[in-house]
């Protein structure tokens, strides 16, 4: 396995990890990578495997979340780092959440985006899902069958991509967020409005580095980690009641549509270490791009506070 990582800041000082979301890339930490890296800290942003110039294996359970978990204590060997705060978005928040519980040693401190610390479910969750959703739409079920959704994304990655980053913004965003629970055989990029224009926190430019990429690549990486959610949870039962004892930090936007299925009110449930929650007024999904700010100075609270030094 091999990962194309970006890296900042003086090997020797802490390490800081920052793991990406779906579909996105290091590249989705461009705001953050500097700022940490500035005020001392050795930072690790790696695409992750599936994704950019990260290897992409074929296998769907290549893509579990041993293998994920692993991948980031790989790089910490590489850099002869014991252990580094983790900070994950979107899906690499559940990566970020299992990474104390599956190697602890490794582990300093986690800091989590847009994805909450949440207990283990007490069934599959597809189960759990289809039983909520019923008939209605729901993306990450719509994702489970191979080459469907991959078809869908990748047929005009461009179209993709500026629905994705821009097609939840102002009253399109909670016109598409009614229709991505409705019933009905559109897919997951057909649900979401055409934009008309960018949002103001990414540029043309920004955009077509990541249509550039996903059109190399395609979808199916990062697909396939939504494929791996029952094989994680049968894989992991070892872990139900296990708590993270690390200081950890969650952060969200109050529009962020994931915290409309997911709650942020469990972490008790699952973290017994410090933990604290800061939500971002109107912010959405993309937090860290859309709030740089906001973001790099509550990391860098957290991380000033941890005495890793």
């Amino acid at each position: 396995m091999q990962l194309r990582v970006t890296e900042a800041g003086d090997r020797g000082a802490p390490v800081v990890v920052l793991a990406h979301g779906f579909p996105e890339l290091a590249y989705s930490w461009r705001h953050q990578i500097p700022a940490l890296a500035e005020a001392g800290y050795h930072v690790l942003a790696p695409d992750q495997r599936g994704y950019g110039g990260s290897s992409r294996p074929e296998a769907i359970e290549a893509y579990n979340i041993h293998e994920l978990t692993a991948d980031i204590v790989g790089l910490l060997d590489d850099v002869g780092a014991e252990r580094a705060v983790w900070i994950g978005h979107d899906w690499g928040a559940p990566v970020v959440w299992h990474a104390p519980l599956l190697h602890p040693d490794r582990v300093a401190a986690v800091a989590a985006l847009s994805v909450p610390a949440l207990p283990r479910s007490q069934v599959a969750p597809t189960k759990a899902w289809r039983k909520l959703f019923g008939e209605n739409f729901f993306y990450i079920l719509y994702f489970q069958e191979p080459g469907v959704a991959d078809a869908e994304l990748g047929g005009d990655p461009a179209r993709t991509m500026r629905r994705m980053m821009g097609g939840l913004k102002g009253s399109g965003g909670k016109d598409a967020i009614v229709r991505m629970a409705a019933p009905g055989t559109e897919g997951f990029i057909d649900r979401l409005p055409e934009p008309d224009g960018l949002p103001d926190w990414i540029s043309q430019d920004e955009l077509d580095h990541y249509i550039s990429e996903f059109s190399r690549t395609g979808f199916t990486g990062g697909l396939n980690w939504y494929r791996n959610f029952d094989r994680n949870w049968e894989t992991t039962a070892e872990l139900d009641g296990a708590k993270i004892a690390v200081p950890c930090l969650f952060m969200a936007g109050t529009a962020d549509p994931v915290l409309g299925f997911t709650s942020t009110d469990r972490a008790s449930e699952v973290i017994s270490g410090p933990y604290r929650q800061v939500l971002i007024e109107g912010a959405g999904h993309w937090l860290q791009q859309e709030r740089p700010k906001e973001v790099n100075a509550a990391l860098l609270e957290f991380l000033d506070g941890l005495e890793l030094r």
